[in-house]
């Protein structure tokens, strides 16, 4: 378990804000439960009692004792196997179930190679040993090997140069050495940035070939033991993963932004963007351990240097290496098991809920630990249905099948479906991996409340508080860190307030990414850990029943948890009398990340002008060791007028119309929703469609398929957000003409958005 370590002022502080959050939002004080009248939300808690009761940590371990006991990566036969076994628990409970099936483009290795060639010859391992205990481990039918998917074919001998993270200013260190990678192996190690951002930013730098490595002081020892003594990736542990450059579009590779049925128009293999042209090989810390000691040249910065017992240096090799990688590159089948429970009043409105369940071996921890949680709800909902319970709304349980190679199942669904969704999803609910520790929640900021108010009515299987509470106390500590980001400390500030705890921003790297960003649904992302030790076998051979069983979640009692969060959530959007977003989370968002762009630019023209300052002044070659010489950085161009003005008018009239939107609804809250059936259907799906008016058809900048103009996975950051994208990302690149372009542009969007809640509003006010 992970100790907190609370300074004493600050652990007065939490009691006291615990205290006061406790009072305004314990269970007994349901009167102001969002989106219910008082008597609804009597109705509603009593619900979510029944459904609560119906859980049984049982049934999670035994299913994923099951799901993950042969490997399931997309195309194995248990992958199949997997599918049809939930479909067949889905009409066990009482769910309209059904599989649908597309056929997507999906490379297996025929061949991988790695040997050292001079002096000091090596050959690699690329394979991970049995470990004692774990039977698992053992199994060898059917475990294809490590291998990351969407990387080139290709066999190429070339010296090897280091490139630390193999991020953007890793490059311009190298640059100022005087080390070029063109025509080079480059070998770079896991963390600091998306896996795919790396082989793609070493082809773009002229690297033939591309070797990922997991460095100890990233993902090993340095963290604590390693499995089968701790958690921890053992030396021969290899992280698989997906290279394709997913921030271009993700889904099938050759049907961008169209489901991959049997008459989809396909592209040709050569014309798939976001397939990559050179050979990309993940590697273990013991294979990657002589190929660095082979390194010569400059020895590296000391931010560069991981925890093996070696020189780190950049390179190039003494002796070059011989790099093959060979693929089958055909289309495979993904099951995706699709269960309904029609709405009773309102059936054209949707509740989607997914989780995958592919995984790279076994899948243990990712995704299976998270599907079964969700597979629990299933069957507490389906108990209740068949108890004489019917949602308000439709209910859509889906479990995808590969999205570890690029989001497939889910993206090709969602564009096969679009318009329909479009019309008819309110929310889409989203899990993946889960273990032991504190609630994650990301997503849309119009659910901020509504996550909050379900979390306070969750407790913590630990602590006995509410899991919002843990929350809440994770958040003040984390800020309290000396080395705390400003984001970090901004957080923390509004928890400390005592109200809600903010969610964070989503990006990307999980199924919620085509309903979000492509078609602009309301989205939620949900999950427990932090006190687990899973990174240590992260997408390994390792990611095994056994392992999780140990050093996950081993009572399963955080998956009931899981359950009850994402069970509560759309137990509420089912039956609420109106949606239960709240926009003034919103529109205060948006008030934070005017803030946080005002500031980019302030810091960006004082570094600026700093860095023009050195560079006059000599001051970069006058402090370079003349025996190991470092070049000056390249001068960064200078920053003109950014106008934005016509975003920080927008963020005003939205926080305008929010107020008049939240004075509506309490006014309505008050009298309980008393709404003509006819009105209240119109004020819903007004609600549902809020989200959509975020999007613009054209996308963000060279990516169309990325239509949500305020959140996006960045172009240089992979999985991890960028808000406000359109600006933030052209701001940091210093594409200053882009950046005024798509302050307008997200200016209008959000003016679209206004209009839309002004017409919710009128409708609300209406006379009944």
């Amino acid at each position: 378990m992970t100790r907190l370590t609370i300074r004493p002022l600050l652990a007065a502080c939490l009691l006291a804000l615990v205290g006061n959050a406790m009072g305004a939002d314990e269970p007994g004080h349901n009167k102001s439960m969002l989106g219910f009248s008082p008597d609804g939300a009597a109705a509603q808690q009593n619900l979510e009692q029944r459904f609560d009761a119906l859980l049984d940590p049982a049934d999670q371990r035994e299913w994923l004792k099951q799901m993950a006991s042969q490997p399931n990566q997309v195309g194995s036969p248990h992958d199949k196997a997997n599918a049809e076994f939930m479909l067949a628990k889905f009409k066990e409970w009482g769910w309209d179930a059904r599989i649908e099936t597309f056929n997507v483009l999906y490379p297996t290795p025929k061949k991988v190679a790695l040997e050292l060639k001079g002096a000091k010859p090596f050959t690699a391992k690329l394979s991970e040993p049995a470990v004692a205990g774990d039977a698992s481990s053992a199994i060898r039918e059917n475990v294809l090997p490590p291998y990351n998917v969407y990387g080139g074919d290709g066999d190429v001998t070339a010296p090897l140069v280091y490139v630390n993270y193999g991020m953007p200013d890793d490059y311009k260190e190298l640059a100022r050495r005087g080390i070029d990678v063109r025509g080079k192996i480059v070998i770079t190690r896991y963390g600091g940035g998306w896996r795919g951002l790396k082989p793609k930013l070493a082809q773009e730098h002229g690297a033939v070939g591309c070797l990922i490595y997991s460095d100890p002081h990233d993902d090993g020892y340095a963290h604590g033991d390693t499995y089968p003594d701790g958690g921890w990736r053992p030396e021969d542990g290899v992280q698989r993963g997906s290279v394709a450059d997913m921030q271009q579009y993700p889904g099938d590779p050759l049907t961008p932004g169209i489901g991959s049925t049997p008459n989809a128009k396909r592209l040709a293999l050569k014309d798939a963007k976001t397939i990559l042209k050179i050979p990309v090989l993940p590697i273990s810390y013991a294979d990657a351990t002589p190929l660095l000691k082979s390194l010569s040249g400059p020895i590296a910065p000391s931010n560069w240097r991981g925890s093996l017992a070696l020189t780190y240096h950049m390179g190039p090799s003494t002796a070059p290496a011989h790099l093959t990688v060979q693929s089958d590159w055909g289309q495979k089948p993904v099951y995706d098991v699709i269960a309904v429970l029609k709405g009773s009043s309102e059936p054209d409105q949707w509740i989607v809920r997914g989780n995958h369940h592919d995984g790279w071996v076994f899948g243990a921890w990712d995704p299976l630990a998270g599907n079964v949680a969700m597979l629990a709800e299933a069957k507490a909902i389906g108990t209740l249905y068949k108890q004489g319970w019917r949602p308000q709304r439709t209910l859509v349980y889906a479990s995808w099948d590969g999205e570890e190679p690029g989001l497939l199942g889910s993206t090709e669904w969602a564009e096969t479906h679009a318009d329909e969704l479009k019309q008819k999803a309110v929310l889409y609910l989203n899990s993946d991996t889960n273990g032991r520790g504190f609630l994650g929640a990301g997503g849309s900021h119009s659910l901020q409340h509504l996550v909050n108010q379900v979390a306070q009515g969750v407790t913590d299987p630990e602590t006995k508080v509410s899991v919002l509470e843990r929350l809440r106390a994770r958040v003040l500590v984390d800020a309290s860190e000396k080395d705390a980001k400003p984001e970090v400390k901004e957080r923390a500030k509004l928890a400390a307030e005592g109200g809600d705890v903010p969610i964070e921003a989503l990006g990307s790297g999980s199924d919620y990414s085509a309903f979000l960003e492509h078609l602009g649904i309301a989205s939620l992302d949900l999950g427990f850990g932090g006190e687990d030790d899973n990174g240590g076998i992260y997408h390994s051979q390792y990611d095994t029943f056994e392992h999780y069983a140990r050093f996950g979640d081993p009572s399963f009692e955080y998956g009931v948890a899981l359950s009850k969060v994402a069970g509560h959530v759309v137990l509420r959007m089912a039956d609420a009398s109106v949606l239960p977003l709240r926009f003034n989370d919103f529109s205060d968002t948006m008030d934070r990340y005017m803030g946080q762009l005002h500031k980019l630019v302030d810091n960006t023209r004082k570094d600026t002008e700093q860095q023009h300052k050195l560079l006059d002044g000599k001051a970069f070659t006058l402090v370079s060791d003349p025996t190991r010489p470092v070049a000056p950085p390249a001068r960064d161009s200078d920053v003109p007028d950014i106008k934005l003005a016509p975003l920080d008018e927008a963020v005003k009239k939205l926080k305008a119309s929010t107020q008049a939107y939240e004075a509506a609804y309490q006014e309505r809250a008050s009298a309980g929703f008393k709404l003509p059936a006819s009105q209240q259907q119109e004020v819903n799906a007004l609600i549902g469609r809020m989200e959509q008016s975020l999007s613009d058809r054209a996308g963000l900048p060279g990516r169309p398929w990325f239509q949500h103009m305020v959140y996006a996975p960045g172009m240089l950051t992979g999985y991890e957000v960028k808000t406000v994208p359109g600006v933030r990302e052209a701001l940091e690149s210093r594409r200053w003409d882009e950046a005024n372009r798509y302050a307008a542009v997200t200016a209008k969007t959000l003016d679209s958005y206004r209009e839309q809640l002004d017409k919710l509003t009128a409708r609300l006010k209406k006379a009944s």
